[in-house]
């Protein structure tokens, strides 16, 4: 990989963080009055129209659409979102957010070990060893070991199987096309017909301040996901993955301005461990590949 589209790909992703992170923190806060279908089907029909009125622009350029030459892929990518949005949102609502990020750090370390059988992305070493750090770090971001398992760490680990497999299927599909905006579309359309389904037998009513809220939560996941599908073009799905833990950073600041959440010196010590694994990951790409002997003769 030629160093400027490593360097170009990791921006993307640390700027995904931020507004991913943005977006995570307006869950948490709905999630503590409304029910997951009225946040996502409100925030998904929103995004809809965004994405709808991004393409006509394209249109009108000579470009984009949005049609998809990976039905099925997508589909798969569709169905993986929606299941990554419930796990997400039940987990924010039961665990505070240092104990979620311990399951968005295990993303990168599920991300390696299906990009090879998945993408035929093998690991090279320097990736691996620096997995292993980012798993040393990720025992100390759990508070008690396994004793400490709630309902809540399930949902986050159901999230992070699937959320990962989203992003596998967003860069497979990146190789087949190059239309970012197909891919924002159909998991939110995925996410307003599932949630909109089950939407009459939980809505509540809205005050304007609420519906502000999730207009701000979609126009973050719109751009959010539009910027990581580009990302996951550029980068090996384990490597910007792996950068996604800089996330954590953006995940203290609102943990502990909006919801008064200090993370313990265990998490912040296997946080730096983790960003640390992911900053390496990012290296080892950046790094050109050595030839064997035998191929450079």
């Amino acid at each position: 990989m030629k160093s400027p589209v490593a360097l170009i790909g990791a921006a993307l992703v640390a700027l995904y963080t931020l507004t991913i992170s943005a977006a995570d923190g307006i869950t948490k806060l709905i999630s503590q009055g409304y029910a997951a279908p009225q946040l996502f089907a409100l925030s998904a029909a929103m995004v809809l129209a965004l994405s709808w009125g991004a393409s006509r622009m394209q249109r009108s350029a000579g470009a984009g659409g949005l049609r998809t030459r990976a039905p099925r892929a997508m589909a798969l990518r569709a169905g993986l979102t929606v299941l990554a949005c419930v796990g997400f949102f039940k987990a924010f609502q039961l665990l505070p957010f240092a104990d979620v990020f311990l399951f968005i750090g295990l993303m990168p370390v599920i991300a390696a070990l299906l990009s090879g059988p998945a993408l035929g992305e093998p690991l090279r070493r320097e990736a691996v060893a620096a997995l292993g750090l980012g798993t040393l770090g990720l025992f100390c971001l759990l508070p008690g070991g396994l004793s400490a398992v709630q309902p809540g760490h399930a949902w986050a680990l159901m999230a992070a199987l699937t959320g990962t497999g989203s992003m596998l299927c967003a860069r497979y599909i990146g190789r087949i096309e190059t239309n970012a905006l197909a891919q924002v579309f159909y998991p939110n359309l995925a996410i307003l017909v599932v949630m909109g389904a089950a939407l009459p037998f939980v809505w509540r009513p809205m005050g304007l301040a609420d519906l502000g809220w999730i207009a701000a939560y979609a126009l973050f996941l719109f751009a959010a996901r539009w910027i990581v599908t580009v990302a996951l073009r550029l980068l090996p799905a384990y490597v910007a993955t792996a950068l996604m833990n800089l996330q954590f950073v953006w995940m203290v600041l609102i943990g502990f301005v909006a919801f008064g959440e200090v993370p313990n010196l265990g998490s912040l010590t296997g946080v730096a461990l983790v960003i640390a694994s992911g900053l390496w990951l990012v290296f080892a790409e950046h790094m050109p590949r050595q030839q064997p002997t035998a191929a450079r003769a």
